[in-house]
């Protein structure tokens, strides 16, 4: 019997499919052992919980099911079937590396047919072998298709603070105290060094209206890089580097925030560090 993890942040589309899954659990060959409403709790549920068959909601706050994917290392991977509402960049994607998907509204049928599939790819060690494989694929063309451009050309004046609106007032930070920014759910944040007389220090985030590419111009390069699509990290605020899977890097900053650099910009990155 197939283990599943249900994961979307809409509490009815999570309903709906846990439905059509039912039959199937009647029959013996599956049970849903968990749901998750965002990627941070299915990331947590995945650490703690063996799961085969996992049914990842593409666009959700946050993190996006491909987030979750570059953050769960191969040898912990679930089979995946993905869940989208039609989105035409989403289906390239899957076509192009012959990956699993499902289109809401998911019809029966064709949910049999992704279930079939993931008892023969648990079943079958050589099968699944090529699966994982165009997950990589998969990634991997994430990569070069959304982060294909060359790092932003440098406007030639770096700053050395930024304004940031917070409250009823507006904050002035100096970047030697902006550890990252990073995209999420199509808003960009700074992640920054908050120092109080008397309190420990720490870090807070903040959202801006600046766009990564723009940041990315006017930051001093010899400091900060672009280690994924939706991230840019201070180098000197780099605490550990923690090898992920192909070829990746879990980014422990300081004061623990983590940031998963891409495996095109690791290698980049480890050559920077000089490691």
């Amino acid at each position: 019997m197939l283990k599943a993890l249900i994961v979307d942040d809409e509490g009815p589309a999570r309903k709906r499919l846990k439905k059509l899954l039912a039959p199937l659990e009647e029959d013996g060959r599956l049970k849903v052992s968990a749901e998750a409403g965002d990627g941070v709790e299915a990331l947590e549920i995945l650490a703690t919980n063996h799961i085969d068959v996992l049914f990842l909601d593409v666009q959700m706050p946050e993190l996006s099911g491909f987030d979750v994917l570059e953050r769960v290392a191969e040898d912990d991977r679930p089979v995946v079937v993905f869940t989208t509402a039609y989105d035409e960049y989403a289906v390239k994607a899957f076509e192009a590396n012959a990956v699993d998907y499902l289109l809401k509204p998911i019809d029966k049928n064709r949910l049999g047919q992704a279930v079939a599939r993931a008892e023969r790819l648990v079943k079958t060690p050589a099968e699944r072998t090529v699966n994982d494989a165009r997950f990589e694929h998969l990634l991997d063309w994430l990569e070069k298709e959304e982060d294909s451009s060359q790092p932003a050309e440098s406007s030639g004046e770096t700053i050395r603070q930024l304004s940031v609106p917070f409250r009823d007032r507006i904050l002035v930070i100096p970047v030697e105290r902006i550890f990252a920014a990073e995209v999420q759910d199509g808003i960009t944040r700074l992640i920054v060094l908050d120092e109080k007389p008397g309190l420990p220090a720490k870090t807070s985030s903040y959202m801006v209206s600046y766009t990564l590419e723009q940041l990315e111009s006017r930051l001093d390069p010899e400091q900060f890089m672009r280690v994924h699509r939706s991230a840019i990290v201070q180098l000197d605020r780099i605490r550990e580097m923690i090898s992920w899977f192909s070829g990746r890097y879990k980014l422990v900053l300081e004061g623990g925030h983590e940031i998963i650099a891409s495996r095109e910009r690791s290698k980049v990155l480890r050559a920077r560090m000089s490691l």
